[in-house]
This record gives structure tokens, C-alpha cells and sequence, in this order.
């Protein structure tokens, strides 16, 4: 798949009327001019009809509700679609042990509880994750430490891990953006070296893989979401998977109100619990999506190097680079940097703007959480005064910054993963529509 003119030499000459290229293998052609203006400028929208819709859903999933409907057995004590979900999750992870939940905040919170995080505990996360990761940290009142992003992958950049290790250090929890694997021999390997558990949120990465090893497997233990965006998805739920006896059945008891599993049996396990119990419509109803996961994530996955292929030649566009022990990426994202000096200094907000007026949606990713006036404010929050001080807190603050994502969060750019469940064709129009947009750059930046 590459232009059959070349493509560095083309790319250079887009301003000429009447110049295209010829992708092998396809009908793809751009001109620059006349009736190729950017959709913004008049012209015709580069992709003009509608990308895949989600959820994707039919027969077996409104059979599997009524199933349940029918059965009277509505929750997971007395069923057992969740158990069903559980047992084939596992399966399909590789993973010894699967406890379902009720979200992946859940399924994160679950794991930090069966860890007993709390007061006077750090806890490693990327900065660059959705507010979740924070959330729960938060939550257990230990302080979340920040780490910097490798700005080519969008993940957390491990070399950094080692200098936010205190005594204090009880967790190191790498999250897979986008469903791409963090690079999980490096953050292993720190972890080993301090003796620190790994947990991983994997809330984006469903059938993802490191070295041949699904994502959630490599470490103590490894949480899911299925939210409704989720390539997996029941509206809202999650999973915890893990390979330690252990750590899963005081996931179970923890999000059981501290109770077990055993029948009849309800005494207390532990001091700290409460319900974050996946339903038995929700357990069903993933069983049954679980049947569209494996060919959908194979769609994705051809779409999305296609797609790169595409673009990785365009000045100014780079695509998120997977590290080499990735072996499968979830694409729950497809993510790529937009640098504006290629673009006659466009702004990003103009370059979304253009982008989406040609049809094609488009997000600018994560903004800089460290720097969210509902993170900097946990420095005056009463508790967290009163836990560590305000000259801890301060210090706290201080040592939050992280440039290389001030940097990745004026570039990043989004599509959904349901655009990867598209056509070759809407591939092709994707990269029409990057290239009228730089070839008309100028006139867009003015207007």
C-alpha cells in the first residue's frame, strides 16, 4: 500500500491543479483544486456518507434479554448469565480468574480495595488516561503521582516511572490508551525491581496483547470496562481479571458487600466492602456481544494499518506508534498528532472544525488533567490538608508537571473505534480529506 508515484515528492506538490496520486490496490485519487476544495471552503465532503454505527446488536442478543426477562433471575446471586460471561472471559484472556462489576471505575476501585490502598499511599498513574485512573486513587485518599507520556505512542513513558518511586509507592497502574499495550516489559521490570504490584487498567484494550499475552494477564491483575463506547459493551460493566487465587476471591468479596461466594454462607470476609455487582441483562448481553469481538477487533486492526499507511507520509500528521512488544492492539482508538506548523499554523480547533465538516468525526483527545482545576484543587482539599499537610500538597502540585503531554494534548486527534468497523473506501476518504485540508491550509487558518 504505498502511492505508485513518490509520495514524499508528491506530497510536495500539492498545490499544482490537476495533481493526484493512485494508492495500489485502490481507486484512491486527491485534487487539490477545483472541485476538491475543503468542505469549509464549498466543496464537496471528502466522506459524504455515514460510518459504522455502534453498538452493533440483532437476534441473539434480544433472544438472550428475554431469556433473562423470562427467568425471574434478574441479579447475579441467583442466576448465572454473569457466571457464564465470567467463565468465557477468562477463557478468552487467558486468565485463571474473572469477577465481573459493575464498570471499569468499578473494577479499578474492586482492585485498590482488595490492595487495601489508602491515607499515606502513592499511587503511579499516566497522565495521559481518562479521569477514572484518578478517580479511584482519589477516592481511597492516596495520592495519585503522575507520569509524563511518550508522546509517539500516547502512553505513559516508562523510563519516568522509577523517579516518582517513594517508600510510599504502593501500586504502579499503567493504563493501555486506546487499546494499545503500554510498554509492560519496562513497567515490569521497575515494579519487580521495587517490589511493587502492577495493576492494569485495560478499560480500552479488550482482546489486546503484549508479546502474545493478553493485556490484564501480565500483571497482579488487570480491569475492564464495557461501557457503552467500550469494543466490548453492556451500557455500563466491567471485569477484573487475575492469576492469583488470592487477589480474585477478595475481588469477589469486596464487591459482594465483603461477603463470599459460597452458597448459603454470608459472613463478612474483611473490613471494607460494598455492591458493584454486574446484573444478569448485563452478563447475558456481553456473552453475546463476545460472539462479534474477534472478527470485529480483525476489521479494526486492517482498517487501522491501512489507515496509517495512508497517513504516515502526510507533513505534519503522525500516527500513534505501537511499542515492538505489542502483538495485537485493541484500536478502541485510532490516535494521531497534528503538528500545525505543517498546516500554515492552523490551529488544532480549526483542523477538527475542517475535518468534521468533510464528514469525518473527530475528537481532540484527553486535556491536560494535571492541570484541571478539579485535580490542582485536591491541594486545598480539607482531607487531603489534613492527611499530608499543606506543604506536602503544595509539593504535591509542584512536581505534577508533565510537558511532554502539554505538548500531546495541543496535537492529539481521535477517531472512534466504530470508524474502524468501516470499508477500505472510508479509509481512503479519511486521508482525502486530511489533504485537502493541508492543501488548502492557508485559506482555512485565514477564514
Amino acid at each position: 500500500m504505498i502511492y505508485k508515484h513518490d509520495r514524499r515528492k508528491f506530497l510536495g506538490t500539492l498545490t499544482l491543479v490537476g495533481a493526484g496520486v493512485t494508492l495500489g490496490g485502490s481507486s484512491f485519487s486527491y485534487i487539490p483544486e477545483g472541485n476538491k476544495k475543503p468542505a469549509l471552503l464549498g466543496g464537496p465532503r471528502a466522506h459524504p456518507d455515514q460510518f459504522p454505527s455502534w453498538p452493533v446488536s440483532g437476534k441473539r442478543e434480544e433472544e438472550g434479554m428475554a431469556e433473562v426477562l423470562q427467568s425471574k433471575k434478574w441479579g447475579r446471586l441467583n442466576g448465572n448469565a454473569v457466571a457464564n460471561f465470567e467463565n468465557k472471559y477468562k477463557e478468552w484472556t487467558g486468565a485463571k480468574h474473572c469477577v465481573g462489576v459493575s464498570s471499569g471505575t468499578s473494577a479499578l476501585f474492586t482492585s485498590l480495595g482488595v490492595l487495601d490502598i489508602g491515607p499515606g499511599d502513592e499511587v503511579i498513574i499516566p497522565v495521559y488516561t481518562f479521569v477514572a485512573t484518578y478517580n479511584v486513587v482519589v477516592l481511597n485518599y492516596a495520592l495519585p503521582k503522575f507520569v509524563d507520556t511518550d508522546i509517539e505512542t500516547f502512553q505513559i513513558d516508562t523510563d519516568k516511572i522509577g523517579q516518582s518511586i517513594t517508600q510510599n509507592t504502593k501500586l504502579i497502574m499503567p493504563v493501555h490508551i486506546g487499546g494499545s499495550p503500554a510498554d509492560m516489559d519496562s513497567v515490569m521490570d521497575v515494579a519487580e525491581k521495587h517490589k511493587i504490584p502492577v495493576l492494569e487498567d485495560a478499560c480500552q484494550a479488550h482482546l489486546a496483547e503484549w508479546k502474545g499475552k493478553k493485556v490484564g494477564t501480565i500483571g497482579l491483575a488487570g480491569a475492564f470496562s464495557f461501557q457503552s463506547s467500550k469494543n466490548l459493551n453492556s451500557g455500563e460493566g466491567g471485569a477484573i481479571i487475575t492469576n492469583d487465587d488470592m487477589f480474585a476471591n477478595n475481588a469477589y468479596n469486596f464487591h459482594n458487600q465483603s461477603r463470599g461466594n459460597d452458597g448459603e454462607n454470608s459472613s463478612y470476609r474483611s473490613t471494607r466492602g460494598t455492591n458493584l455487582r454486574l446484573t444478569e441483562f448485563q452478563g447475558r448481553l456481553l456473552t453475546e456481544q463476545m460472539s462479534r469481538l474477534q472478527e470485529q477487533a480483525n476489521r479494526r486492526t486492517l482498517n487501522a494499518q491501512y489507515l496509517t499507511g495512508l497517513l504516515k507520509d502526510i507533513p505534519g500528521i503522525y500516527p500513534a506508534k505501537l511499542y515492538p512488544g505489542v502483538t495485537q492492539s485493541a484500536y478502541h482508538l485510532y490516535m494521531f498528532r497534528f503538528d500545525k506548523n505543517a498546516f500554515a499554523e492552523m490551529p488544532k480547533s480549526r483542523f477538527l472544525e475542517a475535518l468534521s465538516a468533510e464528514g469525518v468525526p473527530c475528537s481532540g483527545g484527553y486535556g491536560r488533567m494535571n492541570k484541571e482545576n478539579y485535580v490542582q484543587d485536591l491541594a486545598k482539599n480539607r482531607h487531603y490538608l489534613n492527611l499530608y499537610g499543606k506543604s506536602t500538597m503544595q509539593e504535591w502540585l509542584e512536581n505534577s508537571n508533565c510537558p511532554q503531554n502539554d505538548l500531546l494534548c495541543e496535537q492529539a486527534v481521535w477517531f472512534g473505534q466504530s470508524m474502524l468497523l468501516g470499508t477500505k473506501k472510508d479509509m481512503e476518504q479519511i486521508a482525502e480529506a486530511i489533504l485537502k485540508i493541508r492543501a488548502h491550509a492557508g485559506d482555512l487558518a485565514k477564514s
